[in-house]
C-alpha cells in the first residue's frame, strides 16, 4: 500500500493555547534541558506541556543509530554532559514535577551504552527528593546485561524499553536493533530486580499484520512485561519511512482487550498513545 497522505478524522487534535504550555516550554529552555517531545516531534507535545508534563532526553540529542521512523538527529555525539541531571532538576523544581520521565538517544559509542550516566541523573534527582517517581525508557545498551542490570538497580517506578515493531520489519524500522535482544532487556531487568514494573511500546502503521502484533504481545508477556502502550506511527518528515496504514480506533480497542486478556497490568492503545503518554494518570488507577 502506498504511503497514506491524508489524515483520517480521528487523527486531528485541537491545539491548546493554555498559559501552562508556554510556562513548560520556557522552563525547559531556561534550564537548557532536552526533551524527546521536541526531538521526536511528538503529536502530544501541546497537550502534555499544557499539563506541565515532559519526557526528558539525556545523553545529548545526537543518536548513533539511524532508525527509519525516528526524527532524532543521527551522527557523532559529544561526550555526556555531567550537568544534564541538574538541568532536569531545575525544570522539576520550576514546574513542581513529582513524576519524571527520562529517556535517551542510543549511545553505541560509549563502553556501557550510557548506563552510568543514567545512574548519575537518577542520583541527582533523588538527592533532591527521594520520593520523586521516576520512569525510564532505556535503549538496549547493545545487549550488555551488566548495563541493563545496573540501571535496574536504581529501582525506577517504571523500567521501559520499546520493541517498536514486529520482527519482520526491524530491518526497515530498527536496522541496528534486534527483537530478541529487546526482549532480553526486559527479561534481565525483571530477573535482576524482582517486583520491578516493566513496560514496552509498539507503533502500528509500518505494514505489520495483526497476528504479528499479537505474537509480539505474547513475546512481551513471556518476559514478564507489565505495561504495554500501542499507538499509530506518524511520519515526522519526508526523511523517515512512510505510513503504510492508519489504524482505526476500533482496532486499537481490540488490541487493548487482547492485551488485558494476556495478563498485562495496563494497556493503553489508541492513535495518539506513545511510550509514556498519560502514564502518571494510569498509575493512579492501580
Amino acid at each position: 500500500m502506498s504511503s497514506a497522505s491524508i489524515f483520517p478524522p480521528w487523527l486531528k487534535k485541537t491545539l491548546l493555547s493554555a498559559e501552562t504550555v508556554y510556562r513548560t516550554y520556557d522552563a525547559i529552555k531556561d534550564a537548557g534541558a532536552n526533551t524527546v517531545c521536541e526531538a521526536s516531534q511528538c503529536p502530544n507535545l501541546n497537550e502534555c506541556f499544557s499539563k506541565g508534563h515532559a519526557t526528558f532526553l539525556i545523553l545529548g540529542s545526537v543518536c548513533t543509530r539511524p532508525c527509519g521512523f525516528c526524527a532524532a538527529v543521527c551522527g557523532q555525539p559529544l561526550p555526556p554532559d555531567p550537568r544534564e541531571g541538574f538541568r532536569i532538576l531545575k525544570v522539576v523544581k520550576s514546574l513542581a514535577i513529582d513524576y519524571v520521565i527520562i529517556t535517551s538517544v542510543t549511545r553505541d559509542d560509549l563502553p556501557d551504552g550510557g548506563a552510568a550516566h543514567y545512574g548519575d541523573v537518577i542520583e541527582t534527582l533523588r538527592a533532591y527528593n527521594e520520593r520523586l517517581q521516576i520512569e525510564l525508557l532505556i535503549p538496549d545498551f547493545k545487549g550488555m546485561r551488566r548495563s541493563i542490570e545496573f540501571v535496574a538497580s536504581y529501582s525506577p517506578d517504571i523500567f521501559g524499553h520499546n520493541i517498536e515493531t514486529v520482527p519482520r520489519l526491524y530491518r526497515e524500522v530498527r536496522p541496528a536493533a534486534d527483537y530478541n535482544r529487546s526482549l532480553d532487556v526486559l527479561r534481565w531487568a525483571k530477573e535482576s530486580r524482582p517486583g520491578l514494573v516493566t513496560k514496552s511500546a509498539i507503533l502500528l502503521g509500518f505494514g505489520e499484520e495483526t497476528d504479528e502484533v499479537t505474537e509480539c504481545m505474547k513475546g512481551l508477556r513471556s518476559v514478564g512485561c507489565d505495561i504495554l502502550n500501542i499507538g499509530q506511527y506518524l511520519r515526522p518528515s519526508g526523511r523517515q519511512i512512510s505510513v503504510k496504514r492508519f489504524v482505526e480506533p476500533a482496532e486499537f480497542k481490540d488490541l487493548e482487550d487482547i492485551g488485558y486478556g494476556m495478563g498485562f497490568k495496563s494497556v493503553s492503545s489508541g492513535p495518539f498513545v506513545r511510550s509514556s503518554y498519560n502514564q502518571k494518570e494510569v498509575l493512579r488507577t492501580w
